[in-house]
């Protein structure tokens, strides 16, 4: 099959997400057959290093062959049953380990298919809570000035971008933003933790107000992605979660595209734990653990809501309308849980946050050039996410980056005028350098 019959086909019976689709009779979309490792395939053979894990979810390369054979065993098991009064043995093994994984006290497993129904989950179970511990009143949330946590109208509702939210606004429930540790916006001389701690302050101002209604506070730790990849200093963190403590908030983590090693450890808000004081005798984990992306490894539709058991036994009771009335029909799916399990496997039998260490040196120190270069801005790097502004004339400079990606053998997806690279974790050393070397090829060939 040619690219070209194929492209027909697609253009007149697909509608593509997140896609204005008449920019597609100047700019083809890119059809894939194949892909090995770090690389995607063309019918034509054409080969483009996949540098964003494909909308972030591939940590360990396309057609991973230990992730491809437990998913075919499992197969030949059971593909799925309703974990409505049912249950099998993945969903079961896959919660039991997340539970040891995952910060101290959270255990309780909630599934569902994608990182925006994570965020509906985490929410409801929320005002849910509050509604049964006779606190109606908070129905509220607070995210970040930048924040993306989805697109379904409970995920909007914590959102802060017009170009995802203007068009639903009617639907949409208003909460507060407060702002954002961004440490690019430190004054000279400020560092990071100093910037993240002042803003702080305007979240402790907020809550001090209106933590009456408040149910909870929602965060991407350490990088807010769809907002530019901005970065901010882990203290923040802490100080957030000592403030939802004082005032009775629940505080919501939404690592869907932080977690599963992708900052450096297995989840981002870990890092935060060396700051964090309490004196009553709390720990920095969250309340709600909302994962996804990266959780089956990039293969399967997957997203899960952990919570600490406080949470858990204000649903555990004989009414019906006391408990948590959520579904989706393919929760828990024994597939999706079976890669999941085999994507943790890798990580423990390949020590894979070490290795990534290690090659977050190694990039970096490659990436000199890159970061030296004329167009580039705030080169920044928080484990395995790089990003920089570019500095360039055209308006359009999203899409001419990544039709000159393209060319150059490389899927990157701008946001705005930020490149990021968010490659899978088996990329090796001559691939980096390709990577390295070709963006710094386009970034002489922008205008």
């Amino acid at each position: 099959m040619s690219n070209h019959s194929f492209l027909a086909r697609s253009m007149s019976a697909v509608w593509h997400p997140c896609t204005q689709m008449k920019h597609h009779e100047t700019l083809p979309l890119i059809p894939i057959q194949r892909g090995q490792g770090v690389w995607l395939y063309d019918f034509n053979g054409a080969c483009y290093l996949d540098a964003v894990s494909s909308w972030w979810v591939n940590l360990f390369g396309h057609c991973n062959p230990y992730i491809n054979r437990a998913i075919t065993l499992q197969l030949e098991q059971l593909e799925h049953v309703m974990l409505a009064g049912f249950t099998h043995e993945p969903v079961v093994q896959l919660s039991e380990r997340l539970a040891q994984l995952a910060p101290k006290g959270l255990g309780h497993c909630f599934y569902a298919s994608d990182g925006a129904s994570a965020i509906e989950i985490a929410l409801k179970i929320s005002v849910h809570y509050w509604r049964n511990n006779n606190q109606s009143q908070k129905t509220s949330f607070i995210s970040l000035q930048g924040s993306y946590h989805g697109e379904t109208l409970g995920a909007l509702s914590v959102t802060d971008m017009a170009l995802f939210k203007d068009a639903y606004r009617a639907l949409i429930k208003q909460n507060a933003t407060v702002p954002s540790p961004d440490w690019r916006n430190a004054e000279p001389g400020e560092s990071a933790q100093d910037y993240a701690l002042r803003c702080a302050e305007q979240l402790e101002a907020h809550l001090q107000q209106n933590h009456h209604h408040i149910a909870a506070f929602i965060v991407e730790p350490l990088v807010q992605g769809a907002a530019g990849m901005v970065m901010y200093h882990p203290a923040y963190l802490a100080r957030a979660r000592a403030l939802c403590n004082q005032y009775h908030v629940h505080f919501i983590a939404d690592e869907i595209a932080v977690g599963m090693g992708r900052t450096g450890t297995m989840f981002a808000s870990e890092q935060a734990q060396k700051f964090f004081v309490s004196e009553t005798g709390e720990n920095i984990s969250p309340d709600f653990l909302c994962l996804s992306k990266g959780l089956s490894g990039g293969y399967l539709p997957l997203s899960v809501v952990l919570a600490t058991d406080a949470i858990y036994q204000a649903f555990y009771a004989d009414r019906l309308s006391q408990g948590f009335l959520h579904s989706h029909s393919y929760t828990g799916n024994p597939l999706a849980c079976r890669a999941a399990l085999a994507t943790l496997e890798l990580f423990e039998h390949n020590d894979v946050l070490s290795s990534n260490r290690q090659k977050t040196i190694y990039l970096n120190r490659i990436a000199q050039p890159l970061r030296d270069h004329p167009r580039v801005k705030n080169f920044r790097n928080t484990g395995m996410i790089w990003a920089f502004e570019v500095e360039c004339a055209t308006d359009q400079f999203a899409q001419r980056c990544f039709s000159l990606a393209l060319q150059h053998g490389l899927l990157l997806r701008p946001i705005g005028n930020t490149v990021y690279f968010m490659p899978p974790y088996v990329i090796t050393e001559p691939e980096m350098e390709i990577l390295v070397t070709h963006t710094i090829a386009i970034m002489d060939a922008i205008s």
